[in-house]
């Protein structure tokens, strides 16, 4: 008993032993994913770079464009709210002109129609003032209008064919999983893993440049029509003051 004993126990320390040797088993680091945004750059095509490099460009400039001109309506606002408090209490129009900001669309039209009351001779002369000035008001609130709208052309681009871009990305790693399928001659998990990972995250990515740039583009086209409503009430009444004065607004 006592030798089965021992046997036992030597054992069991040989065992510990062998065991204390053997390297430690380690699990993968989590954030190790084998089919993320780094393993597409890493493992992906010329193709499938090319695709992720146009949404990024795309997204970039949707959200460059989106910034730039929030903060230009936010500037605008300032003005409107300048023009209103201080344009309409000056003696003439061109004191109140001149109190207005530099580069302000209300001085800007306001400078346009005292300019069309000067220039009011010649051929032009033969037109009667009110609808010369009404012309020239009018002129110069379409210009404003025109400025307004400079780089919503960008996010409508990128809304309607950041899918698109996203698609050709999605189709192109199915392309890579069949062509992996067919050099291997089975259907395995580990062949189709990455081609079909790589066409997901581009129809995801392709979203994700499209939705925030439709909805910039909405939003900010629904600002602007407010930002412009204050501006055409704003010609419309130096209008009615200009034929008021007789086109005398110095």
């Amino acid at each position: 008993m006592h030798r089965a004993a021992a046997f036992l126990l030597l054992l069991a320390a040989t065992a510990a032993a062998g065991q204390s040797n053997l390297p430690a088993i380690q699990a993968p680091p989590a954030s190790a994913n084998p089919y993320g945004l780094g393993a597409l750059w890493a493992q992906g095509d010329i193709v499938s770079r090319a695709t992720l490099a146009v949404l990024v460009v795309m997204s970039l400039a949707s959200w460059y464009v989106l910034v730039t001109k929030l903060l230009a309506q936010s500037r605008m606002g300032g003005q409107a709210r300048q023009a209103n408090a201080s344009f309409w209490k000056a003696d003439t129009v061109r004191q109140g002109a001149d109190a207005l900001q530099p580069g302000s669309p209300y001085r800007f039209i306001a400078e346009s129609a005292l300019e069309a009351t000067q220039k009011h001779d010649g051929l032009i002369g033969k037109v009667d003032l009110n609808t010369w000035m009404a012309q020239s008001i009018e002129r110069a609130v379409g210009t404003v209008h025109s400025r307004t709208q400079e780089g919503l052309a960008v996010l409508a681009t990128v809304g309607s064919t950041a899918p698109f871009v996203g698609l050709f990305g999605t189709v192109w790693g199915i392309y890579n999983a069949l062509v992996r399928i067919g050099a291997s001659g089975q259907a395995s998990i580990d062949k189709v893993a990455g081609p079909v990972g790589e066409a997901l995250i581009m129809t995801a990515l392709g979203l994700a440049v499209a939705v925030p740039a439709v909805l910039g583009y909405n939003w900010l086209v629904r600002r602007n029509k407010v930002a412009m409503d204050t501006v055409r009430a704003f010609g419309s009444d130096l209008h009615t003051v200009l034929l008021a004065t007789g086109g005398k607004g110095a």
